[in-house]
């Protein structure tokens, strides 16, 4: 019996080749037609009219055999490319009969093959488990009306990936339902393998009332003992408030967590940003605040030998509190809704850097107010308090620096009052800001993170113009602290500097655009700088923010102490300046 070894790539290949030339061919037959078929006499003469017609003869007789060479070789081709076929028919073929043979005996006892992906889940459901022994976990499916949240991805085995973790569903609007939460992703190999990413969240949803939340994001999978944590799913925004009675924006959804990194080496993952609040609504007689900012998800740890911590997510952004626009000087504007918290870092493990934390989110604006002919005008709304920022993650305990931690957010912007003919009505505070997160430690050696810097209080608003009183605008939100630096290795590293202090926000200006008549914000104090080991330089503290504007300035901040220097060498970091 004899053996036929055929590679069907290479068939492939060589038909098409071998069409390429067919078209050259074509080509060059097509252009050869008119000057051999059509040649014109030299002369008058019997003689030249004999040549010529000789020519064209010979012309035409090519043509003809070029012709019938075109067709033999398409359908040499056209042979020789379903050869290709054939042999990967064949192929397939034996290839899943050997597979099913296989994974019959370990489908039958555990329901899982021993080699092969996982199936991909429908809407809503989690994907497969990949094989035993090598496989990729099968992606979890989008969720939809019937199952909102998305499906988890399916874990691989022995060597694979992690399956990606469906994305939640987003109502339709007009319904005020709750975004479905994300997925989350499957695990890696428990030899080798990453683990999945999870699903984002889906969007809240404007309904009669308050707006739906958004949707989480998911868990991002594990790894097994080499490979890198999934990242963290995104959590959604929240829905928007109806103008109706308790039309609240919807609070947004939280960031999901980074998965681990493989337990000898790996990195972890970053975690998901927290979605932003939805926007309060408005009756005309109430009016609503806006929705919180999700928190940020955490960052995976890395691995236990090697491996760099994940970064956090970011908080998401407060949402604009509702406006008076039909009050008739009766309702104030409503508060804008709170920054959602940055997410902690994830930390080294023997050998790695710590990541970065998340930073917190920015205070939603407040809501305006309006007034009517004759009556005193209602307040702005104020602003949202940033969200605190999260730390970074600590170094390696062999070596490693620290992560650096996250900037805290904003405060939110108070409204401008009412306008009236009477007595304009007051301006909105600005909101309070969070504070900066402190730098990830050292471990044996290493350099610590710097301190994450503090965020600005919100301006307040202007006052409403009105002829009988001048109005007040709103105060200034204070500035927030300035994340302390993270210490240097307990052997050797510098240890980090603090973080500044946020700036205070400044006084409104008084009703019709005049000079504010109320104090700034106060500076936020800086962050004291990290301490040294036994040989480094200490970290130098940070410096105190400045106080707002206004009819009266804000207190600046008081700049942080510097850190301590090695105890057998380094010298001591600098305090810094005062605000």
């Amino acid at each position: 019996m004899s053996f036929v070894i055929a590679e069907p790539e290479a068939v492939a290949a060589g038909a098409a080749e071998l069409a390429r030339i067919r078209t050259s061919i074509s080509a060059a037959a097509a252009a050869a037609a008119g000057p051999t078929t059509a040649a014109a006499a030299a002369g008058f003469d019997e003689v030249s009219t004999a040549a010529a017609s000789v020519f064209n003869t010979y012309g035409a007789m090519y043509q003809d055999l070029s012709a019938q060479a075109a067709a033999f070789h398409d359908q040499f081709v056209h042979t020789l490319s379903a050869g290709a076929t054939s042999y990967q028919s064949a192929e397939a073929t034996a290839q899943a009969q050997l597979l099913n043979a296989i994974n019959a005996p370990a489908l039958a006892l555990w329901d899982r093959p021993l080699i092969g992906n996982g199936a991909n889940g429908g809407p809503g459901q989690n994907g497969g488990d990949g094989g035993l022994l090598w496989g990729n976990g099968g992606s979890g499916g989008n969720g939809d009306a019937t199952h909102p949240g998305g499906g988890n991805g399916g874990n691989a085995g022995l060597i694979g990936d992690g399956g990606r973790g469906g994305n939640g569903y987003s109502p339709t609007a007009g319904s005020g339902q709750n975004g479905g939460a994300g997925g989350a992703g499957g695990n890696g190999g428990w030899l080798f393998g990453s683990g999945g990413a999870a699903g984002n969240g889906g969007a809240g949803s404007m309904g009669a009332g308050a707006g739906g939340l958004g949707g989480s994001g998911g868990h991002g999978g594990n790894a097994g003992l080499w490979g890198n944590g999934g990242a963290g799913g995104h959590g959604s925004a929240g829905g928007e408030g109806a103008n109706a009675p308790n039309g609240s924006g919807g609070n947004g959804g939280a960031g999901g967590a980074g998965g681990n990194g493989g337990l000898l080496s790996g990195d972890g993952g970053v975690g998901g940003d927290g979605g932003s609040g939805g926007t309060g609504g408005s009756t005309g007689t109430s009016a609503a605040p806006g929705g919180n900012g999700g928190t940020g998800g955490s960052g995976g740890d890395g691995g236990w030998l090697f491996g760099t911590g994940g970064d956090a997510g970011d908080g998401g952004s407060g949402g604009t509190g509702g406006s008076d626009f039909l009050g008739g000087g009766v309702v104030a504007g409503a508060d804008g809704g709170a920054g959602g918290a940055g997410g902690r870092a994830g930390n080294a493990g023997l050998w790695g850097s710590g990541g970065t934390g998340g930073n917190g989110g920015k205070g939603g604006t407040g809501g305006g107010a309006s007034g009517s002919i004759g009556d005193p005008g209602t307040a702005g709304g104020a602003g949202g308090t940033g969200g605190t920022a999260g730390g970074g993650g600590n170094g390696g305990w062999f070596y490693g620096n620290g992560g650096a931690g996250g900037n805290g957010g904003g405060g939110g912007a108070g409204a401008q009052g009412a306008d009236t003919n009477s007595v304009g009505g007051p301006g909105g505070a600005g909101g309070l800001a969070g504070s900066g997160g402190n730098g990830g430690a050292a471990g044996l050696i290493g350099t610590g993170g710097t301190g994450g810097a503090g965020g600005g209080g919100g301006a307040g608003g202007q006052g409403g113009f009105g002829p009988n009183s001048p109005s007040f605008g709103g105060f200034g939100g204070d500035g927030a602290a300035g994340g302390h630096g993270g210490h240097g290795g307990w052997l050797y590293g510098a240890a980090g500097g603090g973080g500044s202090g946020g700036n205070g926000g400044a006084g409104g200006a008084s009703g019709g655009g005049g000079p504010s008549n109320v104090s700034g914000g106060a500076g936020g104090d800086g962050g004291a700088g990290g301490n040294a080991g036994l040989i480094g330089g200490g970290g130098n503290g940070g410096n105190g923010g400045t106080g707002g504007t206004g009819g009266f300035t804000g207190v600046g901040g008081v700049g942080g102490s510097g850190g301590t220097g090695g105890r057998l060498s380094g010298t001591p970091g600098s305090t810094g300046t005062n605000g």
